[in-house]
């Protein structure tokens, strides 16, 4: 049997129960043009116990289909977000 695919990434979203959406990086080289290319892949991760939050570095591991998109569990949280995400207002007068 093959190996699990093991990723690391930033969490992007939490707003749903027992999900969050990691944003994983990819670093290429361009076969033409040997240009260095990032691409970013976003996948639906089960998170059981609700560590994860927005801005977290967490490591997701590949498992059983466990919805219609959630093919991934989060494993670890490597980082903690420097700060906790604020959203400011526009205040209109």
């Amino acid at each position: 049997m093959g190996k699990r695919k093991v990723l690391e990434g930033i969490v992007v979203s939490d707003k749903m129960q027992k999900t969050v959406v990691v944003r994983t990086v990819r670093v290429s080289k361009h076969p033409k043009y040997s240009r260095i290319m990032k691409s970013s892949n976003k996948f639906k991760a089960h998170d059981e116990s609700g560590v994860a939050k927005l801005g977290d570095t967490v490591r997701i591991e590949e498992t059983r289909p466990i919805s219609k998109d959630k093919r991934f569990r989060v494993v670890s949280v490597i980082k903690k977000a420097e700060a906790p995400h604020v959203v400011l207002k526009e205040v209109t007068t």
